[in-house]
């Protein structure tokens, strides 16, 4: 038998590429669950039987994946997975949470009429002092609290809209099925905020903590807009998704 070239033999895998991937394993099987403390680094560096320097860039490595995260003076925790939107789709929340098999429903906050100010009347083409319709809705997933939603519309429209429809519904589905209302697209804005106390109180979070913000301007089939949404979603269990494909001019 022929020798093998030392270019075909695989490199031995490095000792903290081996402690993170049966970290990581134990993660991703559900053995170490969410918000469950690890072992300490004492213990690792038992169980392993390897320096605590490889423990620690193991560990440093699977926070920077977002995995894991650390508490100072109390250890380092088993990161709860984020919900996951595609944002390529224009759909309601409760749509898309259906599409990736999660269980969704709402809670109105508020629902009232007032005189449009400025900002809210250019947004839904009104003029000044118009009245609009404002819903307020903590929208929860898995019976969590996930998304703060404050969404205007003009008044002809909102009277339409039955407030104990919004619990298990979408207005995209009140508007285009009860209200033969036709939605084409959206434009859309994305920023990252922190939450003031109103909003930390409905998400079950610390004044100032993250929150993804968007700013969506809902249009009808002749583009004229129909709904002002302002969504709030947690930043310590959300993200999106999307696929897009490179232009060539």
């Amino acid at each position: 038998m022929n020798k093998l070239d030392n270019d075909s033999v695989p490199a031995p895998m490095p000792l903290f590429q081996f402690v993170k991937e049966s970290i990581r394993t134990m993660i991703l099987n559900g053995t170490y669950t969410p918000h469950q403390k690890l072992p300490s680094e004492r213990q690792m560096i038992e169980a392993y039987d390897v320096s605590r320097i490889t423990i620690r860039q193991a560990l440093s490595d699977l926070q920077r994946e977002g995995l894991i995260f650390k508490i100072n003076g109390k250890g380092t925790f088993v990161t709860k997975p984020k919900t996951q939107f595609d944002v390529s789709k224009l759909r309601g929340f409760g749509e898309n949470a259906a599409s990736i098999g999660q269980e969704s429903f709402s809670k109105l906050i508020s629902i009232s009429s007032s005189e449009s100010v400025e900002l809210i009347a250019g947004k839904l083409n009104l003029s000044k002092g118009q009245p609009v319709t404002k819903i307020e809705r903590l929208r929860f997933i898995n019976r969590e609290p996930i998304a703060f939603d404050i969404t205007y519309t003009g008044s002809h429209i909102g009277e339409r809209i039955s407030p104990t429809e919004l619990k298990n519904r979408d207005i995209f589905d009140i508007l285009e099925n009860d209200c033969s209302i036709l939605i084409s697209s959206a434009d859309v804005n994305v920023e990252a905020i922190t939450c003031d106390e109103n909003m930390a109180h409905h998400l079950n979070l610390k004044k100032y903590a993250p929150v993804l913000h968007i700013e969506r301007t809902i249009l009808a089939e002749d583009k004229s807009p129909i709904l002002y949404e302002n969504l709030f979603y947690r930043g310590d269990s959300f993200k999106f998704g999307l696929s897009i494909e490179r232009t060539h001019f």
